[in-house]
């Protein structure tokens, strides 16, 4: 077993826009390793270390735990995923203006999913570059979790798309 940190952000159905209400439930179906956050009206975060057999594993029992806890609570996004420039700074132990400097000085530097203020990144493609490109060799904890959250969110935006696609 290894210990896996992650964030876990999840909408939550009508009627439940108290997240501190929510917290004996949580830690009652198994979330005792997470603290508990709040953020815009309907949305819950939790910031889970987790022991697991891997990253993935650790993110999907929280998963499961959590809808358990709140029925109709939907994930809105698993992390860390998606990185700005001052995000990777601060993961890497970086001044922004060193992570910028790699990401406009190198051609072989990931393209952001996002371009725009901020422009962001997956991590997971971010920390392969860093292991690949310089002496910086990220933690292994922290690439199978971004990778893991990666593979989370994917699977949530399908989901999405197939909901936009449905609209009349």
């Amino acid at each position: 077993m290894e210990d896996f940190s992650f964030v876990l952000n999840f909408a939550l159905p009508a009627g439940n826009e108290n997240p501190a209400a929510l917290a004996d439930a949580l830690f009652e179906a198994g979330c005792d390793d997470a603290t508990v956050g709040v953020g815009p009206v309907g949305t819950i975060g939790l910031d889970f270390t987790r022991s697991a057999e891997s990253a993935e594993a650790a993110l999907r029992s929280a998963i499961q735990n959590v809808t358990g806890a709140i029925p109709g609570a939907k994930l809105v996004q698993a992390g860390p995923d998606l990185v700005g420039l001052t995000d990777m700074a601060e993961i890497f132990g970086f001044t922004r203006q060193n992570m910028r400097k790699y990401a406009t000085g190198k051609a072989s530097f990931p393209v952001p999913v996002h371009i725009g203020e901020p422009s962001l990144w997956h991590l997971a493609e971010i920390v392969a570059w860093l292991r690949g490109n310089t002496g910086i060799q990220p933690r292994d904890d922290m690439f199978a979790v971004a990778k893991a959250a990666a593979k989370i969110n994917f699977e949530t935006e399908q989901r999405r798309v197939r909901r936009i696609l449905a609209l009349a």
